[in-house]
Order: C-alpha cells, then sequence, then structure tokens
C-alpha cells in the first residue's frame, strides 16, 4: 500500500476483524483494490460462513 507515493511500513498497514472466527488480520497487496469488500481473513473461514447459512 502507497501513500503519495510512498511506501507504507508493516506496522502502519490496515487490519481489520474476520466476521467468522474474529482474529485479525492485515491488509494484503492482493486485496488492494477490493479491500473494503474484504470480510474474512482466510479461504477457510470463507467457507464456513458458507456453510453456516445452509
Amino acid at each position: 500500500m502507497r501513500n503519495n507515493g510512498k511506501r507504507v511500513k508493516k506496522a502502519n498497514l490496515p487490519s481489520k476483524i474476520c466476521v467468522v472466527c474474529g482474529l485479525s488480520f492485515n491488509w494484503r497487496k492482493k486485496w488492494e483494490k477490493v479491500w473494503l469488500d474484504v470480510k474474512y481473513c482466510s479461504e477457510r473461514c470463507r467457507h464456513k460462513k458458507r456453510a453456516s447459512e445452509k
């Protein structure tokens, strides 16, 4: 993640709380364009959420 063309230190990256397991997870480069839509910390939690909805 860049801030005005400068790199951001890992300690200053944004984080969220996973809606399934409640653990905190940090921003990842692969989520750069969809960060606002990210809800789960991993594929495992994403699949758990689907299983619990059925």
